[in-house]
């Protein structure tokens, strides 16, 4: 079960890169428009700032949740490392049940955010649900408490850059 359970998060976790890793690029991609057509053509878009903003809610939320499962996220833990095993073990289950009540919240509030805001359109974007836009709250409030308790119940996951991987040399 813990096996299945540690694949599930690695599949979730690939999903939740590729959808940070689209957003992002879909944010370089839309600012150098908006600057070309302010610019350039003397005439400046007026959806691209926007859509930029909805991409950066959406690289915010879900990409968040992947840097979290992988410890990549910024964090102090000097004091912390100073402590004991016993009590730094403590001390991180502290932690992951208080990242719980956040991702809880998130999970909670930002589902009642897209329920209030679902029949909202954004001015930019008629066609686009205001709820839609805050959908990337609860469910990356969702893959983060998921990585939480695969953190509490299965340990930390491997770091796949800490593997020995042979590196060939270019030809």
């Amino acid at each position: 079960m813990a096996a299945l359970y540690r694949r599930t998060m690695d599949a979730l976790y690939l999903v939740c890169v590729i959808v940070g890793c689209t957003a992002l690029v879909l944010i370089s991609a839309v600012i150098p428009w908006a600057v070309f057509t302010r610019y350039v053509l003397n005439s400046a878009a007026s959806w691209p700032e926007p859509m930029a903003v909805l991409l950066t809610i959406v690289l915010t939320f879900v990409g968040a949740a992947a840097a979290y499962r992988l410890n990549l996220h910024m964090n102090v833990s000097y004091f912390a490392d100073q402590l004991p095993g016993r009590w730094r073990r403590l001390l991180d289950l502290v932690v992951q049940l208080l990242m719980g009540l956040i991702a809880t919240f998130m999970i909670v509030w930002g589902a009642r955010l897209v329920e209030v805001t679902w029949y909202n359109t954004i001015a930019d974007f008629p066609f686009l649900s205001v709820g839609v836009t805050y959908l990337p709250i609860p469910v990356g409030g969702a893959c983060l408490l998921l990585f939480i308790i695969e953190r509490i119940f299965l340990g930390a996951p491997p770091d796949p850059l800490s593997q020995d991987h042979e590196v060939v040399p270019f030809d």
